[in-house]
């Protein structure tokens, strides 16, 4: 074992012991590694007695794949949950070698006519569908990763790759400094009028933080405020002060917007780059690039789907907010409802629509409790048992937890999960996500199980007391967890296809969004609740509330995704950089149809985005409506059969488990799909769910 912690031989990652410093020494020595096997593999190509197969090529190729993940993926890792100055510069350092070492292999000539050889040989038809799938989607990567392109070309696009790769880093980390950056901090007891318990203790316990003392108390203050969720949320639900709402909204949408920060420039570049390499790939634009590899295969059929649902939610989002707007008037607001006033009208309104707050389940949602509840549903419909290993496992904060996964006929572990439940600002970056720390993959006889990554915001514990979950929050843990579920319960042995890999984009949702259904079950709120304080379970009163309260402004939900779908659309299909419009103008004119508050000149959303200008959602973000009809479809199957007949939700649930869970990127989506419905998706699920039809 060498004494780099990165450079460890199998098992989970030494996050305990890895820091800045081993990073160069560790990434160097393996991208050297990779490249030299790699071009021993070539090197046997060009020799007549060698044959491509499955065996002499793809195994050698996934063990170099592997070899280069094991050390790069928690960097990669580190960088979103534990951000440092020293992290970043290592990271720096070497991300431009792990891409061009990336665009070495996926460039490659002799690899791309050995798979073609593959593809076109006798053995194909006696590869398995996963195999096959993981070669055709390889040629396809391939095809798009300028295999094809010579000379100025290959060189301009590899120029492109390194350039977006460091842009896309870039943009990120200015999101995380600007949020860092800004806070408020509020002294006056008058300035905190309307906001709940929790909220003064949080902020409370946020200054103290800030400032490495004890200085404030819940009680008297001073309290702290920032841009994360767990901070900003509450505060434009709950605050009575309207100029602090103003100035929290207000720097929002200035996030990474201004100054060394400022992303706006950034994203003309990406888009410009992204555009360049589309034309260098033979594609008229980039989302036609990008959705050579989805489920939806058209931007045609992206538009199709997004008009289809704004149709669908638009006089309902007008009625919604005339309703907003006739209850502030009638609460003594005279002036105009704006950005700032509709949390906290909203909040009000559900308040005495539905007669209770978020605020009130709060203290029925302790982490524990959830986790316990989520787990034993699992259970009951997959037939599998989820404990706790803590302790057996390196982590990277102590608030970091490991669970491992059994399953409940054999007994046996069949995989593992990390779960980072609560919110780091300045050191984790904003959202939610699922990411794989270890792929189910067969090596000889050695089968590796999966590990997956579970990162939330939530709110941190306070006081003594576990950590109190908001029902948003819990909605989150729900879909975060539906992701990790796909990545552990696979049977794919192949690392190419197992869980998530191999699954095309705009469906790789469909399992987290599913989970997401179960919350408005009455016996799994039941479940999943118990009071802080004496673990007594959520009262029914609350539970038909919730239900009541299911649809509340789901078509100003639905409007808002549909609004960044359709901007992520333009902007990565029909914009032209340096043409009439900024991208800020677009994103404004575009609301102009899916926002009944006309949008603000100086919103600079854009300059956060980061799904599409960091993440993998370019030309994607419709994915989230796409996958989501394919939820609530799977999720009627479940309605059908009978959520309360146990022995049919068992059968459901193993017929889920081995079609959507089990196969990942071993079969095409739609294929899937029809093997656990019986027929293609249809978009009536999600429009009943959401109360948009009857």
């Amino acid at each position: 074992m060498s004494a780099n912690p990165l450079l460890y031989e199998k098992g989970l990652p030494s996050f305990d012991k890895i820091k800045a410093e081993h990073i160069v020494p560790a990434v160097t020595a393996v991208l050297a590694s990779a490249n030299a096997k790699f071009d021993e593999l070539e090197g046997r190509l060009s020799h007549p007695p060698f044959v491509p197969s499955w065996d002499s090529l793809m195994g050698p190729l996934d063990e170099i794949d592997h070899e280069v993940f094991r050390v790069w993926s928690p960097v990669g890792h580190l960088m979103g949950v534990m951000n440092s100055d020293d992290l970043r510069k290592a990271y720096e350092t070497m991300q431009p070698g792990v891409v061009t070492f990336g665009l070495k292999t996926s460039q490659s000539r002799k690899i791309y006519d050995a798979l073609m050889k593959i593809k076109a040989g006798s053995e194909w038809n006696k590869l398995s569908r996963p195999r096959q799938r993981i070669i055709e989607r390889n040629i396809l990567s391939m095809k798009l990763s300028g295999v094809g392109l010579d000379g100025q070309n290959k060189e301009r696009y590899n120029e492109i790759a390194q350039e977006l790769a460091a842009l896309k880093t870039k943009f990120s980390n200015n999101g995380l400094d600007s949020t860092k950056s800004w806070s408020m901090t509020l002294i006056v007891r008058e300035e905190m009028d309307g906001l709940p318990s929790h909220v003064f203790a949080s902020s409370s316990q946020e200054h103290n933080r800030a400032t490495k003392s004890l200085e404030s108390t819940p009680e008297k203050g001073p309290w702290r405020f920032t841009q994360d969720a767990p901070s900003y949320l509450p505060f434009m639900e709950f605050s009575k002060r309207r100029e602090l709402r103003e100035k929290m909204y207000r720097a929002r949408i200035a996030i990474a917007s201004t100054g060394e920060f400022d992303n706006s420039p950034i994203i003309e570049k990406i888009l410009k780059l992204k555009y360049e390499q589309s034309k260098l790939l033979g594609f008229s634009t980039f989302a036609e690039q990008s959705l050579a590899m989805k489920m939806a295969g058209s931007v045609a059929a992206v538009d199709k789907l997004l008009e289809e649902l704004l149709t669908a939610s638009w006089e309902s989002g007008k009625k919604e907010h005339s309703e907003l707007e006739i209850f502030a008037a009638n609460r003594g607001f005279s002036e105009k409802l704006l950005e700032w006033d509709i949390p906290f009208y909203a909040e009000r309104l559900k308040e005495e629509r539905y007669q209770y707050s978020e605020d009130e389940l709060r203290p029925y949602f302790p982490i524990p409790k959830v986790l316990d509840g989520m787990f034993a549903l699992v259970s009951k419909i997959f037939g599998v048992r989820v404990e706790s290993t803590d302790g057996k496992a390196p982590v990277w904060h102590p608030d970091v937890r490991y669970f491992t996964v059994f399953d409940e006929t054999t007994k046996q572990p069949i995989a593992g999960f990390y779960l980072d439940p609560f919110a780091r600002p300045g050191l984790k970056r904003a959202g939610a996500w699922m990411d794989d720390c270890i792929n189910r993959r067969r090596s000889g006889s050695s089968l590796e199980l999966p590990v997956a990554h579970l990162i939330c915001n939530g709110t941190p514990p306070v006081g003594g007391k576990p950590g109190l979950m908001g029902f948003d929050e819990v909605h989150t843990l729900f879909h975060e967890f539906g992701h990790g579920l796909q990545h552990m319960l696979t049977v794919i042995d192949d690392a190419g296809a197992s869980g998530i890999n191999g699954v095309e984009w705009d469906a790789v949702e469909l399992a987290s969004q599913f989970m997401e259904n179960w919350l408005y079950h009455a016996p799994v709120l039941r479940s999943i609740s118990g009071h802080v304080d004496n673990n007594a379970p959520l009262p029914d009163e609350y539970i038909e509330k919730i239900l009541a309260a299911r649809n509340y402004r789901s078509a100003s939900i639905m409007l808002r995704q549909l609004h960044l779908g359709l901007t992520d659309m333009e902007l990565h299909h029909r914009y032209s950089v340096g043409g009439s419009e900024t991208p800020h103008e677009v994103f404004n004119r575009i609301a102009k149809r899916t926002s009944v508050l006309p949008p603000r000149p100086e919103n600079r959303f854009l300059c956060a985005f980061g799904h599409i200008f960091a993440g993998g959602y370019s030309a994607g973000y419709y994915s989230y409506k796409w996958a989501e009809v394919l939820s609530a479809d799977a999720f009627a199957a479940f309605e059908e059969s009978g959520l309360d007949k146990e022995q049919s939700l068992k059968e459901t649930g193993l017929r889920y488990r081995q079609t959507i869970l089990a196969l990942g990127g071993g079969e095409h989506p739609m294929e899937v799909f029809k093997k656990f419905r019986g027929r293609e998706p249809s978009t009536k699920a999600l429009l009943r769910h959401s109360g948009l039809t009857a």
